[in-house]
């Protein structure tokens, strides 16, 4: 989806074959698919794969890749209006080959590209979380994407740019009285994650994907729940990758941190979840600046500890929480807590999303910020005591 949106994906993401039976009866949709099976295995033959880092090229690269099995631009922040009312919001759309040939020509409606969309409100003051999803085919214009002039949509859905560049970047979305109608500038510039942009998520070559982030958005706009508007404004994130291949066999999950400093400073760190229980060294992350300038974190450079556990009553999946992430290097420990406990997505790729609270100290002084935080889902429940070090 990561995030990490689904990171990888933040998020995650359905196999071709799953979204193919639910577009054929969608009154009786695929059951529920974890984003580890959906993001490991599968067909690699014929779609490009993330060998080495290349030079990105904007406004290219926000547009499509479709040469690459999955993509995704995934879009988060945390808003509140004049009297305080908080709210996160998530909008990720993802494009999906189901084959590597290109479609006969015989038909319009005729395509091997699906798109997929989570759309997400979190009303706090209301203690409401509210989940979305659809899906449509690449074809007679109900979905799509373009680098100039830049655009992402998903019927009425958008991400929408400007012929020179994605930014200011406008995004819509509603659904069942649900919408946001925000505009998003840039305060830094663009980040590359991994190696110059390359980030490998496991030991095989080519299990990786091209990933840039803007790791702070300033964002004004009006979110709409039910008969209430309220004008907000606030801070965003957008994470832009694309891939073929990413979790290894022995690879679950994940747990993808996106936190906003007050002190200007923006961290990123993901942590790759084993089926043996451990951590995966590919587990990475970013530290930037308040001017923008990048330091890399690698996995043995974080500490993780999860302080609290909460258990869904909905699905009954467990999730961490509440946090506490180190980096010793920085003399840095905050806690990590969800605005919401329950900020679970219960769509085709089943995930907890939300927007969460950051305190502690850096350097010896106190400091706060926000952020997102998203979790696939744990093979087993964890405990308190599941305290992962890095």
């Amino acid at each position: 989806m990561s995030r990490y949106l689904l990171f990888f994906l933040l998020a995650a993401i359905l196999l071709g074959f799953s979204l193919y039976r639910y577009l054929a009866d969608p009154a009786t949709p695929a059951a529920m698919t974890s984003v580890g099976s959906a993001l490991g295995g599968g067909a690699t033959e014929g779609y490009a794969r993330a060998y080495a880092s290349r030079p990105l090229v904007f406004p290219d690269d926000h547009g499509s890749h479709p040469d690459f099995r999955t993509e995704w631009w995934y879009v988060t922040g945390n808003l509140a209006d004049s009297q305080g009312r908080r709210f996160g919001y998530q909008l990720t759309l993802f494009r999906i080959a189901v084959s590597p040939a290109l479609p006969a020509a015989d038909s319009a409606w005729r395509t091997h590209q699906i798109y997929m969309g989570h759309f997400a409100v979190t009303d706090v003051a209301a203690e409401r979380h509210y989940g979305f999803e659809r899906f449509s085919r690449a074809a007679v214009g109900l979905a799509g994407a373009q680098a100039s002039p830049f655009r992402v949509w998903l019927e009425d859905w958008s991400l929408t740019g400007t012929a020179q560049d994605a930014f200011p970047l406008r995004v819509q979305a509603r659904e069942q009285g649900v919408a946001i109608e925000l505009t998003l500038e840039t305060a830094k510039p663009p980040v590359l994650q991994g190696e110059s942009g390359l980030s490998q998520k496991s030991a095989e070559p080519g299990n990786a994907s091209y990933y840039y982030s803007y790791t702070r958005l300033p964002t004004r706009g009006v979110v709409t729940v039910g008969e209430e508007r309220f004008e907000v404004s606030g801070a965003s994130w957008l994470d832009r990758e694309w891939s073929t291949s990413a979790l290894g066999s022995e690879q679950s999950g994940w747990d993808w941190f996106a936190l906003q400093l007050d002190d200007g400073r923006d961290l990123m760190f993901y942590r790759l979840r084993r089926k043996d229980g451990g951590v995966d060294p590919h587990s990475s992350g970013l530290l930037v600046s308040r001017d923008g300038t990048t330091r890399r974190l690698r996995a043995e450079e974080v500490e993780l500890d999860i302080l609290e556990t909460w258990t869904s009553p909905h699905s009954g999946d467990g999730y961490p929480a509440r946090w506490r992430l180190r980096l010793p290097a920085e003399d840095m420990e905050l806690t990590v807590t969800p605005r919401l406990a329950d900020q679970e997505m219960r769509v085709q790729v089943r995930y907890w999303e939300g927007a969460v609270a950051v305190a502690g100290r850096s350097g010896g002084e106190r400091v706060s910020g926000q952020g997102y935080l998203e979790m696939t889902r744990y093979d087993s429940r964890p405990s308190v005591s599941d305290s992962r070090r890095r």
